[in-house]
């Protein structure tokens, strides 16, 4: 099949008619008409059954479909790739990050980076982390940060720094004159906890699995800012990353140091064959130093 014809193909296929295919693509009803005719006749089998002014999938289009799809989503992607290259930029830096870091670390990175190179204009995406690589395959930006990313074909990593976790408790919650706490310490009060499937919560998970603690879960959240909201409203305690710890206000909140200490990376990804400019490769060295120093800060 040409590549029209797997464009008319998918179109109709997925809209149901020839009306509707061809207003999505934006084109004539006897031009859609005229591609699929082609395409059938070089296939040697009928794709749609015609009934009443309707098409019907044959069951040699379901299966062709399924082939189809991938390949309209690389040709989407190809689509992707070559508008960014149109719009490139050396001046401007697009940068993805998970949302822990968009509160406070890289808004602080841009305004003081920004201070020495004023002309630099910046793209900022708030994304998961399995959505990161997509927008950089893509093309749709060239950095990306996020806390312990698993290695992906194509996709090349730096580290940055190396965080902890700290345990968050209402700000009543009395501990004494203890700086650090174990999870035997609050094993008993109720507790915030963070699924399990972000590489942070599997951290969490392996760390509460070895210790043998029962933990007293009172709430289940996916997001690392909302557990600290929670914990602002005095709904309980919960282990999070100093990340989000730091980040925003603090005054309804106890940080305290998790002991014994649990480490995580954060690391900046990038495409292996693409290298960063030099204001992309200048930016990444500020946002490391930016970001080492919002950690030390007490």
């Amino acid at each position: 099949m040409r590549l029209r014809q797997i464009e008319v193909f998918h179109a109709v296929y997925s809209a149901g008619s020839v009306t509707s295919a061809a207003n999505i693509l934006h084109v004539s009803q006897p031009s859609v008409s005229k591609v699929l005719a082609h395409a059938e006749q070089q296939l040697g089998y009928a794709l749609f059954e015609r009934s009443k002014g309707k098409l019907i999938p044959t069951p040699e289009a379901h299966r062709l479909f399924k082939h189809v799809s991938t390949v309209y989503r690389d040709i989407d992607r190809l689509r992707h790739v070559a508008e960014n290259l149109r719009l490139g930029d050396s001046g401007r830096v697009r940068i993805a990050s998970t949302p822990a870091f968009g509160l406070d670390v890289l808004p602080r990175a841009i305004a003081s980076f920004r201070k020495e190179h004023e002309h630099a204009l910046f793209e900022i995406e708030t994304l998961h982390l399995d959505e990161l690589n997509d927008a950089l395959l893509e093309g749709r930006v060239d950095i990306g940060l996020a806390f312990e990313p698993l290695s992906s074909p194509g996709i090349e990593q730096q580290s940055l720094a190396t965080g902890r976790f700290v345990v968050l408790a209402p700000a009543d919650e009395d501990f004494g004159d203890k700086t650090s706490l174990n999870l035997g310490d609050i094993a008993d009060r109720p507790f915030i906890a963070l699924n399990s499937r972000g590489p942070l919560g599997q951290s969490l998970s392996t760390h509460f699995a070895s210790s043998g603690v029962e933990l007293n879960i009172v709430t289940w959240t996916e997001t690392y800012h909302v557990a600290k909201a929670l914990v602002a409203r005095g709904v309980g305690i919960t282990i999070t990353d100093e990340i989000t710890a730091r980040s925003g206000s603090s005054d309804d909140i106890q940080i305290f140091a998790l002991t014994p200490r649990l480490e995580y990376r954060i690391n900046t990804l990038r495409l292996a064959s693409e290298p960063l400019s030099v204001l992309g490769t200048n930016f990444v060295e500020h946002l490391k130093d930016s970001l080492r120093d919002f950690l030390r800060t007490p």
